[in-house]
């Protein structure tokens, strides 16, 4: 059962949750490197999670976090690893913590590089799902196969957010996610 479907059946209290990210971020281009690397650490805190911890604690990992602000991010020292173990807003876990400040630096090399984290990921498209991941996991930590795909999907480099039937597809497709581009050339070739 897709996302789209699956918040039709959920209780109001987690239907409004998961509305609020279904019909206003997913899927929908991000053009701000701080909310790219945001999802990035999101999508990998969410790893053996239900997305739905992430989304309840979206604000506390905002904070703790600096509001994903990769310079301060990529400066944290060892006290701020420990704050990071401490707190209970966010998923307290030493692998994801440092895979967070670790990616923040690895962004910082790559706007020096290329301009910019987006400039970076268009520089790479198109490619095949097992093409990111195997790109992701040689500059990045801890990003498999399923962060990857969430990452890409949720940030509009890959196809599949939303069931085309769905009200906010057509949304997504005025953003001109990458992906829409291979789609509409099609369409009218």
């Amino acid at each position: 059962m897709s996302y789209c479907t699956a918040i039709n059946f959920m209780s109001e209290d987690r239907k409004a949750l998961h509305k609020a990210y279904h019909d206003h971020l997913y899927g929908f281009p991000i053009h701000d490197d701080n909310e790219l690397f945001c999802r990035l650490v999101l999508e990998i805190n969410q790893a053996g999670l239900s997305w739905e911890t992430i989304l309840r604690k979206e604000a506390g990992f905002r904070k703790a976090y600096d509001k994903f602000n990769i310079q301060i991010v990529a400066a944290y020292a060892e006290e701020d690893r420990e704050r990071l173990l401490g707190d209970a807003g966010i998923i307290r876990n030493r692998l994801k913590i440092n895979a967070a400040i670790e990616n923040a630096k690895t962004i910082l090399a790559l706007q020096q590089k290329h301009g910019s984290f987006e400039k970076w990921l268009e520089l790479h498209y198109p490619r095949a799902k097992d093409e990111w991941v195997k790109l992701f996991k040689n500059t990045f930590r801890f990003t498999g196969g399923e962060i990857v795909n969430e990452f890409l999907m949720s940030i509009g480099y890959l196809p599949g957010a939303h069931d085309a039937d769905c009200g906010v597809y057509q949304r997504v497709l005025r953003e001109k996610p990458l992906w829409a581009g291979d789609i509409l050339a099609k369409k009218y070739l």
